[in-house]
């Protein structure tokens, strides 16, 4: 790993209340200092931070006055005897303790990188065509993941597979603490069901790995070595006729020293596809200088291992009963329609919990 410039904390971290006003006053001066933009990097981080901390603020007091409300309504209901006013006061805390839970959970997104949008690459393990359709199933589970929390999902490269579904994807996930929440995604991913390619129709296990990584900023400076990388181009695929490329356009680079691969073949322009193919590389030589400063290397690192029995983080059985489970955290759903429709929130933040107190989890395997 080459050296690097290292960021300064994360704006996107914990949310304290007892400074947050003192340090959003701060960054307002600073903001109508005049000579603010003669760095436009630093002004930019300013500004960001600035804007971060306006929006917690924002939602802090907002969720504090409904509160408030709330517990009026439900004293009004009392005094009046009007139960229909008391409920819809229970109601709303109902509602309230729902978002307080998520921003507790928010508190956790704390890392260097949090704040930052990710890159979320999707590999078919073994399997041939079973496999290959579970990559294009959780492809489709993280983008409707995103859709539902407002991120903005661009495909960055997508290999099909020979009959039906992806060898491999990329996506990039672009919004406020998108790596944060994905990043504990990172791992084995197995689905058991009947599968819809066999005409004996009998239950198959198919496994996929997911990996996770941040998007960098700019400022944050990664010396790669010319000599330490491959560049391949190739003609990019496509749904066949006008579709498909008809020059070499897709890039693909190999980092030699660390083995990354990384691909692109979104833009028609072999440049600006190589352009996006180095960032990626930035961004996983970043990330895997991160991973070396945490503590708990072994579930950031499941996607790098075989991908196959032993190292999954989650199974999703569809036959011969529904149940969707977390292997790290033991939180279950037995409605998988949902959890493939994106329904992730109770998996993710009972994972980024358990990064901070992690507890032993008796689980049964799943087959």
């Amino acid at each position: 790993m080459t050296p690097f410039a290292s960021p300064s904390p994360s704006y996107g971290g914990i949310f304290d209340w007892d400074t947050a006003e003192a340090r959003l006053a701060e960054l307002n001066a600073r903001a109508e200092d005049p000579n603010l933009w003669n760095d436009p990097r630093a002004a930019q981080k300013i500004m960001r931070e600035r804007q971060a901390l306006e929006r917690q603020i924002t939602a802090y007091k907002q969720m504090e006055q409904e509160l408030d409300d709330a517990i009026t309504l439900i004293e009004l209901g009392e005094a009046e005897n009007d139960e229909e006013t008391i409920a819809e006061g229970e109601a709303a805390l109902k509602l309230l303790r729902e978002r307080a839970q998520r921003r507790e959970v928010e508190a956790l997104l704390s890392g260097e990188a949090d704040a930052n949008d990710a890159y979320l690459e999707i590999h078919a393990g073994a399997g041939g065509t079973e496999s290959q359709d579970w990559a294009e199933m959780l492809a489709r589970m993280y983008m409707r993941w995103a859709e539902h929390h407002g991120y903005k999902v661009t495909m960055v490269e997508a290999s099909p597979g020979e009959e039906a579904g992806l060898k491999s994807a990329t996506l990039e996930i672009k919004g406020e603490n998108a790596y944060g929440w994905l990043k504990t995604e990172s791992g084995v991913h197995r689905l058991v069901r009947i599968s819809p390619f066999d005409a004996n129709a009998r239950r198959h296990t198919s496994f996929a790995s997911v990996w996770v990584y941040p998007v960098i900023d700019d400022n944050i400076e990664i010396d790669i070595k010319e000599s330490d990388v491959r560049i391949d181009t190739y003609r990019a695929s496509g749904a066949g006729g006008q579709h498909v490329n008809t020059t070499d356009s897709a890039v693909r680079i190999t980092h030699l020293p660390t083995g990354i691969v990384v691909a692109c073949q979104q833009e028609r322009s072999q440049i600006k596809n190589r352009a996006i193919a180095w960032a990626m590389l930035r961004a996983r030589l970043y990330d895997l200088e991160l991973k070396k400063r945490e503590e708990k290397v072994n579930a950031e690192a499941a996607a790098k291992t075989e991908i196959g029995w032993g190292h999954q983080i989650r199974s999703y059985v569809l036959q011969p009963y529904q149940l969707v489970k977390d292997l790290r955290t033991g939180v279950e759903s037995t409605n998988p329609q949902a959890v493939l429709d994106g329904d992730l929130d109770p998996f993710i933040e009972a994972a980024l919990a358990h990064r901070v107190n992690p507890k032993p989890v008796q689980v049964q395997d799943i087959d």
